[in-house]
């Protein structure tokens, strides 16, 4: 299982570089893997009165795709949903769901607004 323990050391690893590009961003983490009965959510961001709620996609080579699929969004947003029950204090905040992308050697791209529901 060495295979499956270094795919999960570099999506962790992934998660930190997103987390700290989005910090000099301004943006704050509120959650880093927030895990719920419906899916979970890497990160959860705020800047202002906007909560991000963060895809992180960890990729080795510039070639591979990064899409979220429309399941995945379903479960995230089912997630947000938990999360923003939990936190009350947030639900008046603007919601916004993103995607950073990240690859060794190069730049984090962050793809703000990348779908809606």
């Amino acid at each position: 299982m060495t295979g499956s323990r270094d795919t999960d050391r570099f999506g962790r690893w992934a998660e930190r570089v997103a987390a700290l590009f989005l910090a000099l961003k301004g943006y704050r983490t509120l959650a880093r893997r927030f895990r719920s009965p419906s899916g979970e959510i890497d990160l959860i961001a705020r800047r202002g009165r906007l909560v991000v709620y963060v895809e992180v996609k960890a990729r080795r080579g510039a070639q591979e795709r990064a899409e979220v699929r429309d399941r995945q969004r379903r479960r995230i947003r089912r997630a947000a949903e938990h999360f923003l029950k939990l936190r009350p204090e947030l639900s008046s905040c603007d919601q916004r769901f993103d995607v950073v992308l990240i690859r060794p050697g190069a730049f984090p791209t962050h793809l703000k607004d990348a779908w809606r529901d």
